[in-house]
């Protein structure tokens, strides 16, 4: 299953980052590339999903549980794979349930956190599982810099729970912003 997954794993880390580019020029922009852009986010964003949960499919087939599971660097890239896939799969979701509504306010700054979020969990992803297959990145200095060595160190670093944290709190309170503001114009027209 390796080769197969070290195929699939190229389409999602491409796909993602493309997504990334798009979604941030939507943010900073209201042009007609980024409007044109945009029109293809969902689709893009929906072959993306589909190619990551077939590489994570695979992923998981790679090594047997037991010894996967011993080794802090594989439950690290397990674990960060699955946020990987969660975290686009919001996006995805944001993206196609709220329509063009995701450009408007403070909405449009919550996908820009979004998408860089899940571009870092993808590098990370992608350098552990580097590892994995005796290929290192020059990301695993820094990581180990940053108090994290992926040889041994099993835990969700402190920033990783915060960032979740703080992404989840910007989602309510945004959401219960344009509650207020949908019921107040709702009450004036």
């Amino acid at each position: 299953m390796g080769p197969y997954h070290i195929v699939l794993t190229h389409f999602p880390i491409a796909l993602w980052t493309l997504a990334m580019a798009v979604i941030l020029l939507r943010v900073l922009s209201a042009g007609p590339l980024a409007r044109r852009l945009d029109q293809a986010l969902v689709p893009l964003l929906t072959v993306a999903l589909l190619f990551g949960l077939a590489a994570y499919a695979t992923g998981t087939q790679v090594w047997d549980w037991e010894s996967i599971s011993a080794s802090p660097l594989g439950r690290n890239h397990l674990m960060l794979a699955a946020w990987t896939v969660a975290l686009w799969a919001v996006v995805w979701w944001l993206r196609w349930r709220r329509g063009e509504a995701v450009w408007e306010g403070g909405m449009r700054w919550a996908m820009a956190a979004l998408a860089l979020l899940g571009a870092v969990l993808l590098a990370i992803t992608g350098t552990l599982g580097g590892h994995l297959m005796s290929a290192p990145t020059d990301l695993s200095k820094l990581l180990r810099h940053l108090g994290w060595e992926v040889y041994t160190t099993y835990h969700v670093p402190d920033f990783t729970v915060w960032a979740l944290l703080g992404i989840a709190a910007l989602g309510v309170a945004l959401g219960l912003w344009a509650r207020a503001r949908r019921a107040a114009g709702s009450a004036t027209g």
